[in-house]
C-alpha cells in the first residue's frame, strides 16, 4: 500500500479548495474551441495558460509542442527514485462549440457554481479533469513529505480532441521517446454516477464509411422508366435490410474475427452495477431496448461490436410527390469495435460485403474515414488495481468496473507506446457533455484531486 495518509491528502485538498476552484474557472473562460477557426488562438492560449500553470505547480519541465493544427502541452515531473517507474496522464484542453442560444443558462465560458456545482463549457469535459491532477500531485507530496513524486510523472493534454484528434497519432509516433511510458492514465472518462465511484476498463474502437450508389445519370421518370432500370435508393435499402441477421447480428462475413467475448467474471461485475432499464431509455429518448440477442443492454453498448445507420438519403425528399428513379442514394454507417477486432480488416469486410450485393448497372464508390482502435486493460493487471485501490480510498467505498462505449485516442497511446491504459474520470452523467449547461459536480472533482495523490504511491507500488 501507498505511504500516503488518507486523511493528510484530504486535509491538504479542503485547504486549497478555494485556489484550486479560482485557477480552474480562470481556465474555463479560455473558449479554447478547437472546431473553430475564430477560436485558434484562444485554444493557443489555453495552452499556454496550462503550461505556466503545471509550472507554476512545481513541474520542472513544461513544453508546448506544435502540431500542424492545435498545439498540444507536454509536462514532466521526475522522480528522485531512480527505479520508478513512469506514468503518462493524457487528457484535452480544447472543448466543444458553445453559445447561450444554445440553451445555456449563463454564459458558457464564464463559470458560474450553484448548489455544489461549476457550469461551464470543459468544467467536466475535460478541463477539470485534467485540472484536478494540479492540486493532487501537490496533496501527495504534502502528504507523504516527498519533494518528487513516487512515479516519473508525464502529462500530454492535447488541443484537438473535440475535433477527431487528426494529428494526435502522428504526434506521439514523434515524440515516443519522451512519452515512454509502463502506463497511461486517461483522464476523459467518468463514472457510474454519484454514489457509485467506477474505474472504466476499455473502449470500444470505431470504424465509419459512407456507400455511394449510382444509377441513371440523372433523375429519371418512374413511369417511363420504372420497372425497368435498377434503382440506386432500392438497392441501397436491401443492402442496408442485409446489415444484421434475425438475431441482431452484424450479417458482414469476417465481422466478429477476433472477438474478445465476455467472460463470466465480467458479466458477473457489469451485473453488479445498479442498472435500471427504465431510466436508461428514459436518458436514450427510446421507447424500447434492441440488439444483439443473448446479451444485456451494458453488454451490447460497453462489450459488443455494433454497426449502426447515421443517415440515409436518395431521390427527392420535398413536399408532395416526384415520382422519380433517382440518380442516387447514399447511407453513413459506423461500426463500434470491440478489443481483438483489427479496423483494417473489418474495412476490407465491410467493402467486400458491400461490393458484392450492389447489382449490375449500379456503380458505387465506398469512402471510410480514419479509423479508431479499440481498448480494453484486463480486470487483474496490477495498474488497474491501483487505480481502483486509490479511487476507493479518495471514496471510501467499493469500487466497481465499466467500460465505455465510445471511442477516443487512447489505444494511439497504447499501439505506439506499448503500455497499459487506465482509466480515471470522476464525471457522471449528468454533467451535459457537449450539452448546454455543462458541469462538474464539485465533491466529485475535489475527490478525483484525492485520487491522484493516492495514485502515485500505489502505481509505484504496483508496478515495480
Amino acid at each position: 500500500m501507498s505511504d500516503t495518509p488518507d486523511s493528510a491528502v484530504r486535509t491538504y485538498t479542503r485547504q486549497h479548495r478555494a485556489a484550486f476552484l479560482d485557477d480552474l474557472a480562470a481556465w474555463l473562460r479560455i473558449p479554447s474551441v478547437s472546431a473553430q477557426p475564430e477560436h485558434d488562438a484562444d485554444v493557443r492560449r489555453s495552452a499556454e495558460w496550462l503550461s505556466g500553470k503545471l509550472a507554476e505547480t512545481g513541474f520542472p519541465v513544461t513544453e508546448i509542442w506544435e502540431t500542424p493544427g492545435a498545439p498540444a502541452v507536454f509536462a514532466e515531473w521526475p522522480s528522485e527514485d531512480p527505479e520508478a517507474p513512469v506514468v503518462l496522464v493524457y487528457g484535452h484542453h480544447d472543448v466543444q462549440p458553445a453559445a447561450r442560444e444554445d440553451g445555456w443558462s449563463t454564459d458558457p465560458f464564464e463559470p458560474v457554481i450553484r448548489d455544489g456545482r461549476m457550469y461551464a463549457r470543459g468544467a467536466a469535459d475535460d478541463k477539470g479533469q485534467v485540472f484536478f491532477h494540479t492540486l493532487g500531485v501537490r496533496a501527495h507530496l504534502a502528504a507523504t513529505g516527498r519533494t518528487t513524486p513516487a512515479v516519473h510523472l508525464k502529462l500530454l493534454v492535447e488541443g484537438e480532441e473535440e475535433s477527431g484528434s487528426p494529428h494526435f497519432r502522428a504526434l506521439a509516433e514523434e515524440r515516443a521517446d519522451r512519452l515512454a511510458a509502463d502506463a497511461v492514465i486517461v483522464s476523459d472518462t467518468g463514472m457510474w454516477d454519484e454514489n457509485t465511484p467506477t474505474v472504466c476498463t476499455g473502449m470500444r474502437g470505431l470504424a465509419e464509411c459512407e456507400i455511394e450508389l449510382y444509377g441513371p445519370g440523372q433523375d429519371i421518370h418512374s413511369g417511363s422508366f420504372g420497372g425497368a432500370v435498377p434503382n440506386p435508393a432500392t438497392a441501397l435499402a436491401r443492402l442496408v435490410a442485409a446489415l444484421h441477421d434475425a438475431d441482431g447480428r452484424v450479417a458482414v462475413p469476417g465481422f466478429y474475427d477476433g472477438v474478445a467475448e465476455l467472460t463470466g467474471a465480467e458479466r458477473a461485475l457489469f451485473a453488479e452495477l445498479p442498472f435500471d432499464e427504465d431510466t436508461w431509455l428514459r436518458t436514450a429518448a427510446s421507447r424500447a431496448t434492441a440488439g444483439e440477442a443473448g446479451y444485456t443492454t451494458l453488454e451490447r453498448v460497453w462489450a459488443r461490436p455494433t454497426a449502426e445507420v447515421n443517415g440515409i438519403g436518395g431521390g427527392y425528399q420535398g413536399a408532395g410527390s416526384k415520382t422519380v428513379i433517382p440518380a442516387s442514394a447514399l447511407v453513413k454507417l459506423s461500426f463500434r469495435l470491440v478489443a481483438g477486432q483489427e479496423p483494417e480488416h473489418v474495412q476490407d469486410a465491410v467493402r467486400a460485403w458491400a461490393e458484392a450485393r450492389v447489382p449490375a448497372g449500379i456503380r458505387h464508390r465506398i469512402t471510410f474515414a480514419p479509423a479508431t482502435r479499440p481498448c480494453l486493460t484486463p480486470l487483474d493487471h496490477p495498474a488497474l488495481q491501483a487505480v481502483a485501490r486509490a479511487m476507493g480510498r479518495a471514496f471510501g467505498t467499493k469500487v466497481l468496473f465499466t467500460r465505455e462505449g465510445g471511442s477516443g485516442p487512447a489505444a494511439d497511446l497504447r499501439d505506439v507506446l506499448g503500455a497499459p491504459v487506465l482509466f480515471l474520470g470522476i464525471s457522471v452523467p449528468s454533467d451535459g457533455w457537449h450539452g448546454p449547461d455543462e458541469k462538474v459536480e464539485i465533491d466529485l472533482l475535489l475527490k478525483g484531486v484525492e485520487t491522484a495523490a493516492h495514485l502515485w504511491g500505489e502505481l509505484a507500488d504496483a508496478l515495480r
